[in-house]
Formats: structure tokens, sequence, C-alpha cells
């Protein structure tokens, strides 16, 4: 029989006024808790989600208090470890310490830090990247809790740990600069806690919250524009499973924004030929992205609407320029300074932008309906237009698949944007981002539209794939390997059309000739095909 600790309120007197101001059902006040008081409460093996996006509306009190219970077991006790849910990344001085004291067993469906990263890699955790669309549901169906042991087996997760800026008087909670799988996340825990954050301002009437249906009962997400709301203000919450209310003061850990570089410029150079016209836009994150959308920000465009996954601090610019009308995301990444930015200016932005949770904002339906613009960021594409973005040398995990394949195979137009070449401790161009075969395919040649670098862009569109891999080598790559792949390519065609295979030429004894250089040489720059 598994015994759970019993918990310690805090009485009610003791809230802070900031506290009380938030939280507008009396009754949530009996449940306050000091965080410590929280931590003997979770047990090894326990299904824990969080909320959180990008590093952004995440819990912070209780998982920073978590690991500091953990060290002072006793030496031989039983090492408790955790399985992890939450919509994409959160900050690394919860996550990455939970790795680096080696508390996590499993963990869905992204990430973002070095110790988790190096944990992964190294076989301590179990990790399954996830279209983003895809993982709430996927979550409610109860895919990722078939081997859960303990707790309710109507619920897939023990264990839902939250932060609101705000709690209604139904119960429901109002998050933070991110929804991403929180509603979902909620729906499938057993046990409830709230961290309301008292430090970030009540962000009421930010978020469009619906309700996740499971087949036969999914119902259509009726939106024609990214203004358009289909649910309401806060995520509903079943009171009699909220177990405990902690009070958390501090802000979302983010970091400065990638800057810009010359060679992220003259990216957004050749992708800022849109026409004034656009539909609207999806962008992902890094320096590339925040280029373009500066370049945006500065070009011939008006009434700009955005429908995409993450908003960066060139936002704020592209709404104080005047051209972007409307934006919708499911997070809010801004840097520290952004952020302060934004909150200061809170009444000029709050009808001009709107969070959903990230199975909407990554809704293929909804990203075809509205003909979106999607920009995204590959590690390395192929001459045949498949893009790989998360696992360096086909073997290494960075962060995961993210929701980039949502928006580009079902974008009206599909682009991909990475620097030519990128540079190894003994080669500034020791890396070619376009190779002859991807060492890891997320999008494949079905999915992509445009191919662009700094070198120029490469229009697909239509084309068949022996069209294709003259005009992507020539277009998009270095200098410094353009001969190497037009060799591959043509040495490749002459083979195959020999046997009559000429469909999509490939010599697979040389493939991945760049990337077994690179590993014995330091550089993908080979002497030959031969």
């Amino acid at each position: 029989m598994r015994i759970t600790p019993s918990l310690r309120h805090v009485a009610s007197s003791s809230a802070s006024a900031a506290l009380r101001e938030r939280i507008k059902r009396p009754a949530y006040l009996s449940k306050l808790a000091q965080a410590s008081d929280l931590a003997p409460l979770f047990q090894n093996d326990d299904y824990i989600g969080w909320s959180g996006f990008t590093g952004v509306g995440y819990p912070k009190a209780v998982p920073t208090v978590r690991p500091e219970f953990s060290a002072s077991f006793e030496p031989g006790h039983q090492e408790e470890k955790f399985n992890l849910f939450v919509g994409a990344s959160c900050g690394p001085e919860v996550e990455d310490r939970w790795a680096r004291m080696d508390m996590i067993e499993r963990r869905y469906p992204h990430q973002v830090g070095k110790e988790i990263s190096k944990g992964i890699n190294e076989g301590r955790i179990n990790f399954s990247d996830k279209h983003l669309s895809m993982f709430p549901q996927d979550l409610v169906y109860g895919y990722y809790s078939l081997k859960k042991k303990h707790g309710d087996p109507n619920k897939p997760l023990n264990w839902a740990i939250v932060e609101a800026t705000a709690i209604e008087e139904d119960g429901s909670i109002v998050p933070g600069a991110s929804v991403g799988a929180t509603p979902e996340i909620i729906q499938s825990a057993e046990k409830i806690i709230i961290e309301v954050n008292t430090r970030i301002p009540n962000l009421t009437g930010l978020h469009d919250i619906n309700q996740s249906f499971v087949p036969p009962r999914r119902q259509p997400y009726l939106i024609t524009h990214p203004s358009d709301r289909i649910g309401t203000t806060s995520i509903p919450v079943d009171p009699d499973r909220v177990v405990a209310i902690v009070e958390s003061v501090n802000p979302d850990n983010t970091s400065p924004n990638a800057p810009e570089n010359d060679e992220s410029r003259a990216i957004a150079l050749s992708v800022g030929r849109l026409p004034k016209s656009l539909l609207p836009l999806q962008s992902g994150i890094g320096n590339v992205a925040n280029s373009i959308i500066g370049g945006l920000a500065d070009g011939p465009f008006d009434q700009v609407q955005v429908w995409t996954e993450v908003l960066q601090d060139t936002f704020i610019r592209f709404f104080d320029s005047g051209k972007l009308e409307f934006a919708t995301a499911t997070s809010i990444r801004f840097s520290p300074d952004g952020f302060d930015h934004f909150y200061k200016n809170w009444e000029t932005y709050k009808n001009r932008l709107l969070l959903r949770s990230q199975q909407v904002a990554n809704s293929p339906e909804i990203i075809r309906r509205l003909g979106i613009i999607a920009m995204n960021t590959p590690l390395e594409v192929d001459i045949y237009a498949h893009a790989n973005s998360t696992n360096a040398l086909g073997s290494r995990m960075l962060n995961g698949l993210g929701g980039s394949a949502d928006f580009l195979r079902n974008a009206k137009l599909s682009i991909m944007h990475t620097p030519s070449s990128r540079p190894t401790k003994n080669d500034p161009t020791g890396i070619s981002c376009i190779v002859p075969f991807a060492s890891h395919v997320d999008q494949t040649e079905h999915d992509l539209d445009v191919v662009v670098t700094e070198q120029g862009l490469a229009d697909l569109r239509g084309l068949s794939p022996r069209e294709r891999a003259p005009l992507i080598i020539e277009k998009c790559a270095h200098p410094d390997y353009k001969d190497l792949l037009h060799e591959y390519y043509n040495r490749s065609l002459h083979e195959c059309m020999k046997r009559g295979a000429g469909h999509e030429p490939h010599m697979l004894r040389n493939a991945f000739k760049f990337h077994t250089n690179f590993l014995e040489n330091g550089t993908m720059k080979i002497k030959g095909w031969d």
C-alpha cells in the first residue's frame, strides 16, 4: 500500500495582501501552503505535469524545493525519479536542476537545457519528442501513462503543478505568459497544486481557453481570423482536486534573445521579398527569426496578422511600428527587458494579442484554413529538401521537434531558413547545413516550399526531386561546399540512371560522407567522393 504524507496548510490570515487580491474563491484560502511542506508529497515514479512553454509560465516554487528535499535523504535511501510532462521547455533553475540530480525518469515532448540534454544523450532520461499540436491530445488519450503503476487509473497524471496570475470565483485559473498544454495537464491530473505568482501582473483577458474533447465528441475550431475568440479567459479547474495553493514571487527566468548578425540579416533580406499584402505569419525562435520579424517591422507592410507559437522581443518592435495589427500565440518569450516593457505598457498591448493552448495555436486545421506563411530553422537540409531539426549527426538530441512540422506541413507557404554553414573548433565553415542526405528527417521533401540561406533562396514549389537538387545547391550551399555537392548529385544521377533508379538519385555509400568526415576530422570538407 502506498502512503501519501499528510499536508500542513498555512493559516489563511498569513496570506499576503497581493495573494488575497488575486484569489477570488475564498475557499481556496484554506488550502494555502508553503512550497517546502509540499515536497514530501511526491513519490517515486509519480507522473507529474507542469505548466509552461518556452521557459515561461512554469511553476517556480514547488519544483525548486523538491530537489532540496531529495538531497536531504540519508545514504541508502531509495532513489526517487519522476516522469515529467510539460507543454514544451521550462526554466533551467527547475528542469535542469532536476536533471542534474538525476530525478527525471521520462520527459515529454520538448526540452531546452544543458543538463537535461546531457541526461537524454547519456541514456539516463527516456525522452520522446512529439508534434506539439499532438502532445496534449495524446496525454488526454492516456498514451503516455500506459506504464503508470499507481494512483487513479482514470487520470494519466498523479500531479499537476501549474502557475496562475489569478484565480476566479469558480476556481478556474488565469495563466501567465504562456498557455501551452496547461488545460490538458489540469484535465489529466489526479491532484493539482496552483502557484499564484504575485510578481507577475494579473493577465486576465489575455487568454482564449477551450476545452479538450476526445473523439467522437471533438468539435471544429471555429476560427477564421487570428483575433477570433472561441473559449473563455481562464482554465477550468475542479476545486475538489486542488490540494494546495502556493504564493510564488519569482519572475520567468528568460535570457536575452539570440542577437541578430550579418548572416541572419542576409537571410531576412531574402525572406523579406514577400508581397506587401501578407497572409498571417508564423515564425520560429532564434536570431534568424528575430532578424526576419525585425525586417518586416522596417519593411513596406501594414495590417500584418500573426498566428504563431511564440512571440519574441522583435514582435514588440513590430507592434510599436504600427504595422502589426494582431498576434496570437501560445507563449510570450520576451527577454527580462522585454517583459519589463511589456508589463509596463500592458494597456497598450492587451487588446492586440491573444494566447491560446498549443493544441489550438498549432492546429493543422486552423493553419491550413488561415493560409499561414510558416518560417522555421533546421539543423540541416539535404539537396532534395528533407530537413533535420532535432538530432545532430543523426543521433544527438538537441531540444525536440517542437511545433515546426505542425506549421510546415499545413501552411500555404512553408519556408525553412538556415545559415549555409556553421563553424567548428578548427574550421569557420566546418559544417555545411546543406548536405547530400539529411542524417535525420523531421520534415520531408513534401513539406517544404522554399529553402533560404544567406547565399540565396530556392523556390521549390512544383519541382521534381531532380529539379530541386541543383537549385538548392546553386542557390543555398556555401561556396566551400557547392562544387562537392554538385559533384555528388551529378555522379549519383549518372549511377542511378544507368540502373533505372533515377527519380531521387543517391550514392548510398557516400550519402553521409560529410557527417562521417566531420566525426573523424572535425570538418565536413572532404577530399572527394572516391
